[in-house]
């Protein structure tokens, strides 16, 4: 296989499409705004389900709207509210330049969906034995999950949502896949940091700004309103002195 796509139209890489495109279809149908856009894997609509009317494709290659690096992103600051990223991250040379990019383009608020192979699985332990021989996927770089998280809090991200899938072994075959099928809902429930993939949607969160105003202010605020009142009952009394003489 030359290419991530490639590697979807095998019996393994269809087992785990199935599912990524559900759990992704899940994510975005309740996401709302003006603006979406999947970075990666063009021949797949990642956002087909979603209902924010303007959406478009970016990737470095193939057929897209946009071609672009997503390490330089050619799209104006605080411009999308959702961002898909299906394995952007494992064959990226620098994935922390991708993530700031997805910080600077997402309005705040906005959201961010990112997909990823998870290195502590069955599917991690192929990817050891496996990587140097360069084929897809196993030839990426695989970012632990705990890893991810700590990058998105640094950028002020907000994991608010998240799960696995594909706990069966990776083996090539429609057959044995089947076989396996029953470790799905075991995975779940027992093994619930083994799957295969990972989900994970985050949300850009800023702060805003509060005025505090110094106690010094405060306090002549307060000392000039008591002179004033302190100021009124002296003439009221002296007023009162004059017409008792």
């Amino acid at each position: 296989m030359t290419n991530l796509h490639d590697w979807f139209k095998t019996p393994l890489g269809r087992y785990l499409l199935e599912r990524e495109q559900a759990s992704v279809d899940r994510m975005v149908s309740d996401i709302f705004g003006f603006n979406a856009m999947q970075m990666g894997l063009p021949q797949v609509d990642f956002l087909r389900a979603s209902r924010i009317p303007f959406r478009f494709t970016a990737d470095a290659e193939g057929k897209v709207q946009l071609r672009s690096d997503p390490c330089n992103l050619p799209v104006a600051s605080q411009s999308i509210d959702l961002l898909v990223l299906p394995h952007v991250l494992e064959f990226s040379v620098n994935p922390h330049q991708v993530l700031r990019e997805v910080e600077r383009v997402l309005i705040p608020e906005g959201r961010v969906i990112i997909s990823g192979f998870n290195p502590w699985s069955l599917w991690g332990v192929w990817h050891m034995m496996n990587r140097s021989r360069g084929e897809y996927p196993w030839r990426g770089k695989f970012v632990p999950l705990l890893r991810l998280k700590d990058w998105l809090a640094l950028l002020g991200f907000e994991v608010i949502a998240g799960h696995m899938c594909c706990y069966a072994p990776p083996v090539n075959s429609e057959s044995w896949l089947y076989r396996f099928s029953f470790m799905e809902s075991a995975g779940d429930r027992w093994w619930g940091m083994g799957g295969g993939a990972y989900f994970l949607q985050a949300r850009k969160r800023v702060h805003s700004m509060r005025l505090i105003m110094p106690r010094w202010y405060e306090r002549a605020g307060a000392e000039k309103g008591l002179a004033g009142v302190a100021q009124k009952a002296g003439e009221y009394r002296s007023h009162a002195q004059k017409v008792d003489d």
